[in-house]
């Protein structure tokens, strides 16, 4: 297997930042930008796509002496961050630079021909939160596959993945439920760094019609894979709205299966997205008890009551568990939605998250987030965890052994 990375050595009189870790754009930058001279490029990048001292990517580039930088690409949320979540995309010129944007959050998520023809390598370099479902890996990966179509070149700028290089959750995505959310066979939480899983997906054959493209990992400096974000001391610049602060990262995977039901608010729309799980049916006291009586190891509960301003339950009084997360790497993060609808189902037999009024027109959704229909089918019989234990645990060890051959970070 051959990885293709850039490394550099400091001089002594560099300039060194206040954080301890380094992105992939100020290794690029340090190497004097070897990668893109002479070429035209494209950037898929948003408001993440930033340096140390918070200069955008998009303007780093314009401003380089030697890089022509033609194009830009827009994931979910936009360019600069102006699209909300889900919202569609559209084609624009950039206001800051005058370069045109093309739109990969629309009726087009994969770079087509045209959009490509002016570029010779497209560059890759947003901030990623380490679960499956978000979808710039999607993005990131699919655009891979337009450029080895194309005979373009792709140069992925490393970020940190939030939640280390070590945890690693969930099935692999199964045949018949890839989607944007799901566009990979890999787990739910796969432990890798962008650049990574970049040269994974290519290694691999993982690519539409196992197609290999010319790929460029410019690695960051600095960072290791015990680190989560907050130990990196980079600025955290967030990916989506509901994603504030690095920490958030820890509950996404935590709640995020189960929001995708839009029964039981998991605190989106209230000022702590995915660390609640609430309805106006629970008793506060009652279900913390029962949750923190699973002595689940890495997290603790406490009752809260809260109004959400939008989304699920919006302008209800309800009542649940606040999250806390006191050891990521213990937790097993994506387990405590389904052990809380365990704990729902004991208490409230009648108010089954699978069976609440609009769960069904939900499942499609929930089971592609999963990756597989199996995770629902089989908690569903018994609302137990022990029933899809197995099942979701069954593809962790081997995928560990294959992808511990692209890490570039000890």
């Amino acid at each position: 297997m051959k990885k293709t990375i850039i490394t550099i050595v400091l001089a002594a009189t560099a300039v060194v930042a206040s954080a301890l870790v380094k992105p992939g754009v100020e290794t690029l930058r340090d190497a004097g930008f070897a990668p893109l001279k002479g070429k035209r490029v494209g950037l898929i990048t948003n408001p993440t796509g930033v340096d140390n001292k918070l200069k955008s990517t998009v303007d780093i580039l314009f401003e380089a002496d030697d890089v022509n930088l033609v194009a830009l690409y827009g994931p979910e949320h936009g360019v600069r961050g102006d699209v909300h979540a889900g919202d569609k995309v559209d084609n624009s010129v950039d206001p800051a630079t005058g370069v045109k944007v093309y739109s990969l959050y629309g009726k087009t998520r994969k770079p087509t021909k045209e959009m490509l023809k002016d570029i010779d390598v497209l560059v890759y370099d947003i901030q990623d939160i380490g679960c499956r479902s978000f979808t710039f890996i999607s993005t990131m990966g699919v655009a891979m596959e337009a450029c080895a179509e194309e005979g373009k070149e792709f140069v992925v700028l490393d970020r940190p993945n939030p939640l280390g290089g070590y945890k690693v959750e969930g099935n692999l995505v199964e045949e018949g439920f890839t989607s944007f959310v799901s566009q990979f066979p890999i787990p739910y939480i796969y432990g890798l760094t962008p650049g990574e899983l970049a040269i994974m997906l290519n290694e691999e054959g993982m690519l539409a019609g196992g197609k290999k493209v010319k790929l460029t990992v410019v690695p960051m400096t600095g960072w290791h894979r015990y680190m989560n974000y907050r130990q990196t001391e980079m600025p955290w610049l967030l990916p989506s709205p509901h994603i504030p602060n690095p920490d958030v990262s820890d509950y996404y995977p935590a709640t995020g299966i189960l929001g995708e039901l839009y029964c039981i608010s998991i605190g989106v729309g209230y000022t702590l997205p995915f660390q609640i799980i609430g309805a106006s049916w629970i008793d506060a006291e009652k279900f913390t008890q029962k949750m923190n009586e699973l002595q689940l190891p890495g997290v603790a509960f406490r009752p809260i009551h809260y109004k959400p301003f939008y989304s699920t339950g919006k302008g209800e009084n309800l009542q649940g568990v606040h999250i806390y997360i006191t050891d990521a790497l213990d937790a097993p993060l994506s387990l405590i939605q389904f052990y809380a609808m365990q704990v729902l189902a004991e208490m409230y037999p009648e108010k089954k998250a699978f069976e609440l009024e609009g769960a069904e027109k939900r499942f499609n959704m929930f089971d592609k987030v999963c990756g597989s229909d199996q995770i629902r089918l089989r908690f569903t019989k018994n609302y137990k965890v022990d029933d899809i234990l197995d099942y979701w645990n069954k593809d962790i060890d081997a995928f560990k052994v294959k992808s511990a051959k692209y890490y570039l970070y000890k």
